[in-house]
């Protein structure tokens, strides 16, 4: 499993929204300014996380994204597959993993197993919330007086 840089875009984006959100629509322009990420390429982005349904859209002048929930109730394994689709290593295992008909006899499959378990763990055990609370402990502990 190798994370796209769609996928990093996508943490990148909702990580922003969820701190310059306070419940006001952030602009996608905005977002794209201190991500460093092209608008156009963050639009598509954001297609895979409104198909989610993760984030709220407002259109018009006063227009933007908002997070649909709170932070704690977003997991990074549901962001990136929001736009990564199956996040597991192999197509014969994970959530749509492909049926294979040697299952039963390959021991690879049971590393391929073992491995998706830990990596959907991982993803699924951090939330948005962990993230920005990170961020903040980074900031803090870079700020100088």
């Amino acid at each position: 499993m190798k994370v796209s840089t769609k996928g990093k875009n996508a943490l990148k984006f909702m990580l922003d929204l969820a701190t310059y959100s306070k419940g006001q629509p952030v602009r996608l322009k905005d977002i794209a300014r201190r991500q460093h990420i092209s608008e156009k390429y963050l639009e598509q982005i954001v297609s895979g996380i409104q198909k989610a349904d993760l984030v709220w859209s407002l259109r018009g002048k006063n227009g933007g994204y908002t997070l649909r929930y709170p932070p704690e109730e977003y997991t990074v394994g549901q962001i990136l597959k929001a736009v990564e689709g199956n996040m597991a290593p192999t197509d014969c295992v994970g959530e749509n993993g492909i049926p294979c008909k040697n299952k039963g006899i390959c021991v690879n499959y049971r590393v391929w197993e073992k491995l998706d378990a830990a990596i959907n763990g991982v993803l699924e055990e951090i939330t948005l919330k962990d993230m920005l609370e990170w961020q903040y402990g980074l900031l803090v502990d870079q700020y100088v007086i």
